[in-house]
């Protein structure tokens, strides 16, 4: 993660801001951080709103703390450190944010705070975004939830931000040896949860979609606009995986399964057959915002937004969570 600044300018300027107590100076550079540390929060967290709070939380605790740097590392790494810190300490008191059985055997584990991250929020650092569409997207987001807190930080640490155990181990209090072994067991972890898919998160990976992914979002909202469940269930894979968020049992894992719950509960039937979508991307990954107009409503109303992992052309993963009274995900109420 590189700052298109020279170093040391913003390291200066925080210095001479918190001597001197400038408020205006402190917010004008540590903005400049946002997006990439809550980031940071939302791979810690799963949730965006969570990511959020803990970010202004951060820049809460290094206002407190500003006198306590000193400048003897680099204020990226120090600011990461507290925001890490931070998510650790929010985690502590929680203890609805790890993953949960699904009700379905053989669904594996549901993780029912997840919640999508807009792409407009995503940094804007050429060199962060190239590696940025592999460690948000959900598959991604979701396998670093079944880490226990504390080695989801090393691993974000270390695999993701590429820092040596040695600074790891001196943010979170920790030992190099502790550091490494909690390495070790949350590699073995992620592989458990991501299999197929490389675990070199530092390798820059292209983040624009393909034309592929293009051509079956387009195909997934004419279906839906046509209100065609064949043609929707001709773009699934056999061995699909959906859920829908945050609503609790809805995960399945067959094509079959899910289009005979969607049927079941009136998908295309009267009240639910009025669409109109539009393609859009969050967590990078391919995904449409579906508008819904009910009998009576002179206009389409945002109601989910549907995420989708795309493997040969057909969708492997669909991820649907209710879009309703979220603004920051930056889509229009109405159409």
């Amino acid at each position: 993660m590189t700052d298109a600044r020279p170093p040391g300018d913003d390291k200066a300027a925080f210095i001479a801001a918190a001597r001197s107590n400038d408020a205006a100076q402190f917010a004008l550079i540590t903005e400049h951080y946002r997006r990439e540390l809550q980031v940071h929060c939302y791979r810690m967290l799963a949730h965006y709103e969570d990511a959020q709070d803990m970010t202004q939380e951060t820049f809460l605790r290094v206002w407190n703390k500003r006198e306590s740097f000193k400048g003897d590392a680099a204020l990226r790494t120090w600011l990461h450190r507290i925001a890490t810190n931070a998510c650790l300490d929010f985690l502590e008191k929680r203890d609805d944010r790890t993953p949960v059985p699904a009700e379905l055997p053989g669904a594996g584990s549901e993780v029912r705070y997840l919640q999508p991250y807009p792409d407009r929020m995503l940094p804007e650092d050429p060199q962060e975004s190239v590696v940025v569409r592999e460690t948000v997207e959900l598959a991604f987001i979701v396998a670093v939830q079944h880490l226990p807190p504390r080695q989801r930080a090393v691993f974000i640490l270390r695999d993701v931000l590429g820092w040596p155990a040695s600074k790891a181990a001196d943010a979170l209090g920790l030992t190099v040896a502790s550091v490494t072994s909690a390495l070790q067991r949350a590699r073995v972890t992620m592989r458990e949860q991501l299999p197929g898919r490389r675990l070199d998160w530092r390798r820059p990976a292209a983040h624009e979609l393909s034309d592929d992914e293009r051509g079956v979002v387009k195909s997934y909202i004419e279906a839906h606009e046509r209100n065609d469940i064949d043609g929707l269930t001709a773009l699934l894979r056999d061995d699909l995986r959906f859920t829908m968020l945050p609503d609790p049992g809805t995960v399945t894992v067959t094509a079959k399964e899910a289009v005979d719950g969607w049927v079941s509960n009136g998908l295309f039937q009267r009240g639910y057959d009025d669409w109109r979508c539009t393609a859009t991307t969050v967590n990078r990954m391919p995904a449409a915002a579906l508008y819904l107009r009910t009998p009576g409503d002179p206009e389409y109303r945002l109601f989910t937004i549907a995420v989708l992992h795309i493997v040969d052309g057909r969708i492997a993963e669909l991820t649907g969570f209710d879009a309703t009274d979220k603004p920051w995900l930056g889509l229009p109420a109405t159409l």
